[in-house]
């Protein structure tokens, strides 16, 4: 944001407001411009992190070998479509091989990408990836959750509809008893 008093894009917020046949000027409409850039300037914070940054210190050598898993992560993203939100839960398990991650970590890694213009495809690949590469464990297996606001309140109108994505990895994909051990406890109804 600038300091003299404006960004480009409070101005093109104004423009956007009076293109839609608002008075850009009146009263509950006059700080709109600010609060909608400020607004866009945390919804995409994740293009000033560094997944190295989030990650590093939090990597630790263990003995540990069976799956952990963080499940029910909320978060929130932008459609880069139409620039609407997409929300609900991600899911991320990982085999460790030498070396766990502190488990606060795996949420801000979701947070960084989907802190960005996204798909939700995409979107569960980074996650995967990003883990895969930094924790070298025998297997990643991420499950993103999501509704679209693009088909809840605008084309298809459909309320009820939820997205579901996967990305696995290493014997998360070769191997369907691994796959289907995560499935199924991610899937179980009892909330702490």
């Amino acid at each position: 944001m600038s300091k003299s008093g404006g960004t480009k894009i409070e101005t093109l917020i104004r423009e956007l407001l009076a293109e839609l046949g608002e008075n850009p000027d009146r009263e509950g409409l006059q700080k709109t411009p600010l609060r909608v850039a400020k607004m866009y300037e945390f919804l995409t914070k994740g293009y000033q992190e560094d997944v190295k940054t989030v990650l590093n210190g939090a990597v630790f050598k263990e003995k540990y070998s069976e799956m952990v898993i963080v499940r029910d992560i909320d978060f929130f993203s932008l459609c880069e479509h139409h620039l609407i939100p997409f929300y609900g839960k991600v899911h991320v398990a990982y085999i460790p091989n030498g070396k766990i991650v502190g488990l606060s970590k795996i949420p801000r890694v979701v947070e960084v990408f989907a802190r960005r213009l996204q798909v939700q495809e995409r979107l569960t690949q980074q996650i995967a990836q990003t883990l895969y590469e930094h924790l070298n464990p025998d297997g990643v297996g991420v499950v993103i959750e999501a509704r679209h606001l693009c088909m809840i309140m605008r084309g298809v109108e459909k309320q009820n509809s939820i997205a579901t994505t996967s990305a696995m990895l290493g014997v998360f994909r070769e191997n369907v008893k691994t796959r289907s051990e995560f499935l199924t406890l991610i899937d179980r109804e009892h909330r702490l």
